[in-house]
């Protein structure tokens, strides 16, 4: 057993694969960059062991930044487009709603105006507030822009898409600026006309999936999986190069172990996460759920040392995770909420059991995330090789016949979601897929 492990510790696999994406630049849905990102992961786990390696092709709705703006005053203060912002622009009197929470916006009279929301929520608000939550907040109440400041320092204005399935491009410009920007605009020009302006190129365009597969060839499957698109500001490092280096790596020690997988093991590096999870959502279509005995979805690793786990209420999930860190005496956090924002959720909406794998970081929100700096630096080759172990095994765990878990009724976990207040958030998005 520990062969394996000081090989793994010592594999530079996931690390040049790592290496590989984040110098191809951009990897925004639908680009050349994203499936050169794509064709680098298909031949990375071929390299590595993995059979079938190959891609799965599927429509989207493309977008292109250009230039944006917003005009203050005689001046013409820094910000960049939202992903999928309908291009164009719009005037209104400026106001801050702060956090932009729920309450924020039904005591505030928004119609015509230019309204500014943090990107984080305060510590003692019982649940995380996503961004498009709070965009389709401001649309809802006729808001003319939506203007999204950062809570971290560094002159970042952050990114992120709007839009929904039904109508992937967003019904008001929408444009991200620093937490400096945002401070000056709600000094200066609270109350005033502003004037926020999007460029954006709005086309036809293609993502695909990368696929591959381990072990024997039964009807049951574990899903391990990532993102391989990432926001063209910046490296996409953290989210989400390390979680493709993961799925790397893995595939690489799993190759290593095959001969103790008693359940197919299905590598996925989906396309276009970051504008709406639309290449796990085009998977999951397609796709038997009964056949997934579980999901390991990696989005989100590496970022700190410390592994937590979204087990949406899989008690097994919950145990195998435990047992797994136990036995490596290697602390972990199992979060036992539902977790509707990545690439395990077009599947365990409809009851699939799913982990969503991401890392503490002691940072509050997405931190270096969906800004300039998402870099390579900020992630250790120790962090990714001791958390490949532990996943490693318990992907085997998983794998194995002894380990089971059952689907849960869609029902419950439409139930959990209204439990969490989770769910009205969920409805103005379009994300809501249950009957009422």
């Amino acid at each position: 057993m520990s062969q394996w492990i000081g090989r793994t510790f010592t594999s530079d696999a996931g690390w040049d694969f790592l290496e590989t994406i984040v110098d191809v630049g951009d990897r925004m849905a639908g680009s050349d960059g994203e499936r050169r990102g794509a064709e680098a992961a298909r031949d990375a786990l071929e390299s590595v062991g993995a059979r079938n390696a190959r891609l799965d092709e599927y429509d989207i709705q493309g977008w292109e930044r250009g230039t944006s703006a917003i005009h203050a005053g005689d001046t013409a203060q820094d910000a960049i487009a939202l992903p999928r912002s309908p291009s164009g622009g719009a005037d209104g009197e400026f106001v801050n709603l702060g956090y932009g929470l729920p309450a924020d916006f039904e005591e505030n009279d928004i119609e015509g105006k230019v309204v500014m929301v943090a990107s984080n929520v305060p510590s003692y608000y019982d649940r995380f507030i996503h961004r498009r939550e709070k965009y389709y907040y401001a649309v809802e109440g006729g808001a003319a822009a939506f203007v999204f400041r950062n809570h971290v320092e560094g002159c970042l204005p952050p990114t992120g898409s709007v839009g929904t399935e039904a109508d992937p491009i967003g019904d008001i410009p929408a444009v991200g600026v620093s937490k400096e920007v945002g401070s000056r605009l709600a000094r200066r020009w609270e109350g005033d006309d502003v004037t926020v302006e999007v460029e954006a190129n709005i086309h036809d365009a293609t993502s695909q999936n990368v696929h591959a597969e381990l072990g024997p060839d039964t009807d049951e499957q574990i899903l391990v999986s990532s993102h391989i698109d990432g926001h063209d500001i910046a490296e996409g490092a953290m989210d989400n190069g390390a979680g493709s280096a993961m799925v790397v790596e893995l595939a690489r020690a799993l190759a290593e172990r095959e001969d103790e997988l008693e359940t197919k093991v299905h590598f996925v590096a989906f396309g276009s996460e970051e504008v709406g999870l639309v290449g796990s959502g085009h998977m999951a279509e397609e796709t038997d759920h009964d056949s997934i005995k579980a999901i390991v979805n990696n989005d989100g690793v590496a970022r700190g040392r410390t592994l937590s786990f979204y087990t949406h209420g899989f008690d097994e999930l919950r145990d195998a995770a435990n047992e797994i860190a136990d036995e490596f005496g290697h602390p972990i956090t199992t979060i036992p909420q539902q977790g509707p924002h990545s690439d395990h959720w077009p599947f365990v909406q409809w009851g699939v059991p799913g982990y969503h794998v991401m890392s503490e970081t002691g940072d509050e929100g997405r931190g270096w995330g969906h800004t300039f700096a998402d870099t390579l630096d900020k992630v250790e080759v120790r962090d990714l090789r001791e958390q490949a172990i532990l996943l490693t095994e318990l992907t085997v765990h998983l794998a194995s016949d002894e380990f089971e878990v059952s689907n849960k009724d869609p029902e419950e976990i439409a139930d959990a979601l209204e439990a969490e207040d989770q769910a009205a958030g969920m409805k103005i998005i379009g994300d809501w897929p249950y009957d009422e």
